[in-house]
C-alpha cells in the first residue's frame, strides 16, 4: 500500500474539512489517479450555451458522466453531436469543484461512425443538396472559352493566388483578374466566402470565377464542405471552377461547382485558352480559308467560262433565228414592195405634189403629171379630147 491519506491533515481547529477543501482535495486525486483517455458512451441532455461551451452527458447502460467541451475546442468540429449520438470523447477527468461533480473535460469528440462526426456532417449536407438538384450534372454550365474578366475568390495571402496569376499570364494575358478577397478557414470563413460569392453580381462583364485555397486538413477545408457555402456556389450568377486543396481532396464546393480542378493552377488552366494553340489554330485556319477561297476562286471561274460558253452559244442560235425571221419578213415585204408591181408592168401616176392618180376623174385635158415605172419615172401630159 502507498503512503496513507492523513484524514486531519486538513482539518479546521474543529476537526471538519470544509466542502471547498474536500472538492479541491478529491480534483487533485481524480487529476493524479486518471490521465487524458477515451471514454465511449451515447450524448444525453447536449446544450450549448451563449458562450459556445458545449455541456452534455455520456452514458452507457449502468452510468452517466457528466462532460464539458469548451468553445475554444469544439470549434473545429463540423457540428454539435445529437442526443442519443454514439461518439468517442478523449479528456481530461477532473472534479467541478464549484458543484462538486466528477467531470470529463472534452478535447477531442468523434462520432462512432465511419469518419466521425465530419463524415456524418459532410454526408447529411450531401443528401440535403442532393435532394434539392444542386448536385445534377445536367445544371452545369460550360465555362466560357475566351473569358475577359475572371474573378478569383480566395485569401489574398494565399500562395494560391499567386499560381492562378501566374497560370493566367502565361496562358492568356488578355484576362483580366478581379481579386475578391476573403478568409479561407478559421472563425468567420464561412460568412466570408459566401458574401463574396454574393458579390459577384456586382461585377459588371464577369466571365467566370474561381473559388479556392491550398491544401490543408480536413478541418482546414471544412469551410468549403458547408452546406451554405455550397448552396452560394450554386446560386452564383457566373460559371463557378472549384479548386479547393490537392487532387486528393474533394469538397461539397467541387461537387456543386460547374467545374471542378484539381488545384488552383489547373483551374486558371479549365478557365483560360492557350494563347499559343489560338494562334496555331488561328493559322490553321487562316491556311484552310486561303485553301478554300482559291478551290472556290477556280469553281467560279469553270463555272463563269461554261456560262460564257453556253451565252455565246445561245446568242449564235437566237442571231440565226432572227437572222430566218428576217429573211421572211423581208421576203414578205419584197412581195408586197409597188417596186415589184412596177415590174410586173404596171405603172403608177403622180401629179405635181406626189398624189397618187387613182381614177380617170383625176386626169383632166392637158393634167402634167409623172408616171413611175419600174426604173423611174416619165413626165407625161394629158391630150385634148
Amino acid at each position: 500500500m502507498g503512503q496513507g491519506l492523513d484524514l486531519f491533515a486538513a482539518a479546521s481547529a474543529e476537526g471538519a474539512w470544509s466542502v471547498a477543501e474536500v472538492t479541491r482535495r478529491a480534483r487533485a486525486v481524480v487529476e493524479a489517479g486518471l490521465p487524458l483517455l477515451w471514454v465511449r458512451g451515447e450524448v444525453s441532455g447536449f446544450k450549448r450555451w451563449q458562450s459556445g461551451h458545449w455541456y452534455f452527458a455520456l452514458r452507457d447502460r449502468t452510468a452517466q458522466l457528466r462532460c464539458v467541451m469548451f468553445a475554444r475546442e469544439n470549434r473545429r468540429l463540423p457540428e454539435s453531436p445529437a442526443d442519443g449520438t454514439q461518439v468517442f470523447v478523449f479528456g481530461r477527468p477532473t472534479m467541478w469543484e464549484e458543484k462538486g461533480e466528477f467531470r470529463l473535460t472534452v478535447l477531442e469528440l468523434l462520432s462512432t461512425e465511419a469518419g466521425g462526426l465530419w463524415q456524418v456532417a459532410l454526408e447529411k449536407a450531401k443528401a440535403a443538396l442532393l435532394r434539392d438538384g444542386l448536385l445534377d450534372p445536367a445544371r452545369k454550365r460550360p465555362v466560357p472559352l475566351y473569358p475577359r474578366r475572371i474573378a478569383v475568390i480566395t485569401s489574398p495571402d494565399a500562395a494560391a493566388l499567386g499560381d492562378i496569376e501566374a497560370v493566367v499570364t502565361r496562358r492568356w494575358p488578355l484576362a483580366e483578374l478581379v481579386l475578391i478577397p476573403t478568409r479561407v478557414q478559421g472563425d468567420g470563413a464561412e460568412a466570408a466566402v459566401c458574401a463574396a460569392l454574393a458579390s459577384l453580381g456586382r461585377v459588371p462583364g464577369l466571365d467566370v470565377a474561381i473559388v479556392g485555397r491550398g491544401g490543408g486538413s480536413k478541418e482546414d477545408l471544412w469551410t468549403f464542405n458547408s452546406e451554405r457555402v455550397a448552396r452560394a456556389v450554386a446560386a452564383a450568377p457566373v460559371p463557378i471552377i472549384s479548386a479547393v486543396g490537392h487532387e486528393a481532396d474533394v469538397t461539397l464546393c467541387d461537387l456543386v461547382a460547374d467545374l471542378r480542378a484539381p488545384t488552383p493552377s489547373a483551374a486558371a488552366a479549365a478557365a483560360t485558352p492557350d494563347r499559343v494553340e489560338v494562334l496555331e489554330h488561328l493559322a490553321h485556319l487562316g491556311a484552310r480559308l486561303s485553301r478554300g477561297l482559291a478551290s472556290r476562286a477556280d469553281l467560279v471561274r469553270e463555272r463563269l467560262d461554261r456560262s460564257l460558253d453556253d451565252l455565246e452559244a445561245a446568242m449564235a442560235l437566237r442571231l440565226e433565228r432572227y437572222r430566218h425571221r428576217l429573211a421572211a419578213a423581208s421576203g414578205q415585204l419584197d412581195a408586197l414592195s409597188p417596186l415589184k408591181i412596177l415590174e410586173r408592168g404596171y405603172a403608177v401616176a403622180r401629179d405635181g405634189e406626189g398624189r397618187v392618180l387613182r381614177r380617170v376623174a383625176q386626169f383632166p385635158a392637158g393634167l402634167r403629171f409623172r408616171l413611175r415605172v419600174s426604173d423611174g419615172e416619165v413626165p407625161a401630159r394629158v391630150a385634148d379630147a
